[in-house]
């Protein structure tokens, strides 16, 4: 009988909005064309930590408990566009400090903990509103306030109708 090796996760770390910021960012959708995101799947990705082994859930739950940082008044009051992988998205003009920092402290408990994630390409906050896009014209987004004060760590499932993502735990910021 052939080894069965455990079946990998693709997890990752990211802020988790609240009903009424998805409400919000569904309205910005309006302006993009391409597969639209569904609106429970809106987030703001910290960390990808790509393929893992189950194994690794206690620690990565672990990292995320002991996560710090203050809640974040957030102002989505952009759009933008990733050419190469045809994504739009909405953003922020002038980010946080305070996001960058929380974004770096995930990084360094990531590698304290000898946890792989891809840490190749610079943090850039944004939540996809649509993949398969075309470049968006110039637009002027509504901005959208976002108290985000939940981070999560979140598996995603490739499905028929795209991705599907479960959150296996979050941690409130204060």
């Amino acid at each position: 009988m052939p080894d069965q090796q455990p079946q990998k996760l693709r997890l990752f770390y990211a802020l988790w909005p609240d009903a009424a910021t998805r409400a919000a960012l569904t309205q910005l959708q309006l302006a993009v064309r391409g597969r639209k995101m569904r609106p429970e799947n809106f987030h703001l990705t910290l960390a990808f930590l790509g393929e893992q082994a189950p194994a690794s859930l206690p620690l990565l739950r672990q990292v995320l408990q002991q996560l710090g940082g203050s809640a974040l008044d957030l102002q989505l009051d952009q759009y933008g566009y990733f050419r190469r992988n045809r994504i739009a998205w909405a953003g922020m003009q002038q980010v946080p400090p305070a996001l960058i920092a929380l974004q770096q402290d995930l990084a360094q408990a990531l590698v304290r903990h000898r946890i792989d994630y891809d840490n190749q390409s610079a943090f850039r906050p944004h939540l996809t509103l649509a993949r398969n896009a075309p470049a968006p014209e110039q637009l002027t987004a509504v901005p959208v306030l976002w108290h985000a004060d939940q981070v999560a760590l979140v598996q995603s499932d490739s499905l028929d109708q795209g991705r599907q993502y479960r959150i296996l735990a979050s941690h409130w910021l204060k």
